[in-house]
């Protein structure tokens, strides 16, 4: 065990953030920290590199191991270039270089007893070298650069005038290339693209270290992590696996904990129904009896009501009218700027109703063709053609479609003037802005809060055409599933840019990738784009296309079987879920009725009016009676989920 957090709890502001946490991580082991924002996650690796001290509990770490953290927003402004900045590292290897040479040239004029005690410092020196990679030092640093998506010519740039996600990414390097025992990695896979993630990814599948990390990329987590460590309204559980397996454990651990809380609240209510019967008989044993079970009663530790499922915020897309089968046409569209050319002569079509991916790497132009055909920039030749009926509703990342200087509110209101007060503050609501929260300025909103108002303004559009440009930037993994649910459930057609892999796989029919300014097709989602690039590397390594023999079309077929085989299941999953959800939200609607009623019946003015009171009481039957059907449709749908 390399790392040991006992009862750890941490309270900002009379608000409890971790509550007596518990957990280890072995030595070698790959341990992912997962909550909403603002769960904690952050905070807990703050108190575990000793930036903060939690108010309770012990951290421990093993004797003599070594500790590198990587947070979210380095501050790195160096003046060294960034090759320079990675070689800092390696000063140390550069030092026992130097002093190998000059041992080589003593040796030139040593002799005897004074020869032999220098080739010895010499066989120790070498040695540690050897063992400390030095041989291979620049090769290393150059992969990292290479894998982290430096290209060479960049190399020589101050690393004071890089971007902010190119400083991370420094800092990222940086880290690797000191090896400490364990990493603590906050969001590493920001400013990476898809292929700087995959080199990640094998690098710290191999990596020698323990490796914490706190991501909202579960596809990454998928791929790295062998225990999930979840913070949940300050409660922190652990899960052995990746992030699926958690998924499964943590849905089924919910659903244990519903079925005790409504195993418990039905016994309750038949202990209340059984006291209520014998103190009826108005007898001295049956009013013992009823006192006896009273006490049993009270000696009961209710369970508290889980939390529903991802009932924090709420999507839901409608389109206002049906677009035409021929949604978007595009052909020999070219883009550059200046000297560069981003792509050449593309062209693609969407069908009503279609889910399509664009990927890439940075700077391969997929931004710019969002803003092509949203006529927000000129194409320099081609042609771009919506359909009949066709209304786009756009999603931009850096969200420019927002004014900073209006509230949220005014953002709102401003562009629904129709929309009464009251609406416009249950819609904000639902994307979690409250109370005086919707006064805020755009202008002070964090990049979550931005990415939610523009969601909120999405699904008030009523477009049938939506186009997304990075559309889970800035959000949680809960807020990430909510909006891969209302995409699925969306009828209109959706066209949109993201590097999250997790999402491309849950809500893309097709997939474009825009790659050496030419645009390439796959039909699936992105593991079938996987399955298809290895594909054609095996086929450019063995037979040319469309020589004899040389058809994968069985293969194939195959894979697109398998993956409509998936996307069938997954949709019944899906439906499963929200009749759960729905289920649950309806047992919650009407226990508060009962308890409405309780309170109306106990008031002087109902009370005494008997005719009033057996109304009220017909009604609470009638409740209880679909309470009890739900309780058994609610039990039905968990056993199938």
């Amino acid at each position: 065990m390399i790392l040991s957090c006992q009862n750890i709890t941490k309270s900002f502001d009379g608000k409890t953030i971790l509550k007596q946490a518990n957990f280890h991580i072995e030595e070698h082991e790959k341990a992912a920290v997962i909550g909403i924002n603002g769960a904690g996650k952050t905070t807990l690796l703050n108190i575990i590199t000793g930036r903060l001290s939690p108010d309770e509990g012990v951290v421990s770490i093993s004797r003599g191991k070594t500790v590198g953290y990587l947070e979210q927003n380095p501050i790195l402004d160096s003046e060294n270039t960034i090759f320079d900045e990675l070689m800092s590292v390696k000063n140390y290897l550069l030092v026992m270089e130097q002093e190998i040479r000059q041992m080589e040239h003593e040796m030139k004029h040593r002799e005897g007893e004074a020869l032999e005690n220098l080739m010895n410092q010499y066989a120790r020196l070498t040695t540690r070298f050897e063992m400390e990679n030095g041989y291979a030092y620049k090769s290393e640093l150059t992969g990292v650069l290479k894998g982290l998506g430096f290209e060479e010519s960049e190399y020589d740039k101050p690393v004071c005038t890089l971007s902010g996600g190119q400083k991370t990414r420094v800092a990222l390097g940086k880290l690797l290339l000191l090896s400490p025992d364990i990493i603590l990695l906050d969001e590493p896979t920001n400013h990476l693209d898809m292929n700087a993630i995959r080199w990640l990814e094998g690098y710290l599948a191999t990596y020698k270290g323990a490796v914490l990390i706190v991501s909202h990329d579960r596809y990454f987590l998928d791929r790295i992590a062998m225990k999930i460590i979840e913070i949940d309204a300050g409660v922190v559980m652990a899960f052995a696996g990746n992030y699926s397996a958690y998924a499964k454990k943590k849905e089924q651990y919910r659903i244990n904990q519903m079925h005790a809380y409504l195993n418990q609240q039905r016994e309750i209510k038949h202990q209340q129904e059984v006291i209520d019967k014998l103190k009826s008989f108005n007898r001295e044993k049956s009013i013992r009896r009823a006192e006896s079970r009273e006490k049993m009663l009270e000696k009961i530790e209710v369970l508290e009501k889980p939390t529903q499922v991802r009932d924090d915020m709420h999507i839901a897309l409608i389109p206002s009218i049906t677009s035409g089968k021929d949604v978007l046409d595009i052909e020999e569209l070219s883009k550059a700027f200046d000297a560069e050319v981003l792509f050449r002569k593309i062209s693609f079509s969407l069908k009503r109703g279609e889910h399509v991916a664009i990927i890439g790497d940075n700077g391969t132009g997929k931004t710019t063709l969002l803003k092509l055909i949203n006529e927000l920039l000129p194409a320099d030749e081609g042609t771009i053609r919506l359909g009949t009926n066709v209304h786009i509703g756009y999603y931009d990342q850096e969200h420019h479609v927002l004014h900073a200087e209006k509230s949220i509110y005014d953002e709102i209101s401003d562009e629904y003037p129709a929309l009464t007060t009251t609406e416009i503050r249950n819609i904000l609501a639902s994307f979690l802005f409250t109370g005086d929260d919707v006064f805020k300025l755009v202008k002070d909103c964090s990049g979550g809060e931005r990415g939610r108002i523009s969601l909120a303004k999405l699904m008030l559009s009523e477009a049938n055409f939506l186009i997304l440009d990075e559309p889970t930037n800035h959000l949680d993994i809960t807020s990430k599933e909510i909006l891969e649910d209302a995409i699925n459930d969306y009828e209109g057609t959706v066209l949109y840019v993201s590097h999250d892999r997790y999402f491309i796989n849950r809500t893309a029919h097709r997939i474009l990738e825009l790659s050496g300014q030419t645009l390439t097709g796959y039909l699936g989602n992105y593991d079938y784009y996987l399955e298809k690039k290895t594909e054609s590397k095996t086929a450019d390594t063995g037979k040319l296309p469309g020589a004899p023999g040389a058809s994968d079309t069985p293969v194939i077929s195959s894979a697109k079987a398998d993956w409509q085989a998936k996307k069938a299941a997954q949709a019944k999953q899906r439906k499963l879920e929200n009749d759960l959800k729905k289920a649950e939200a309806r047992i919650a609607e009407l226990e508060q009725k009962i308890a409405d009623i309780d309170a109306l019946m106990s008031s002087d003015e109902v009370c005494r009016n008997s005719a009033k009171l057996g109304e009220l009481s017909a009604e609470q039957e009638q409740i209880r009676k679909e309470l009890d059907a739900l309780y058994e449709e609610w039990e039905r749908l968990s056993e199938m989920a």
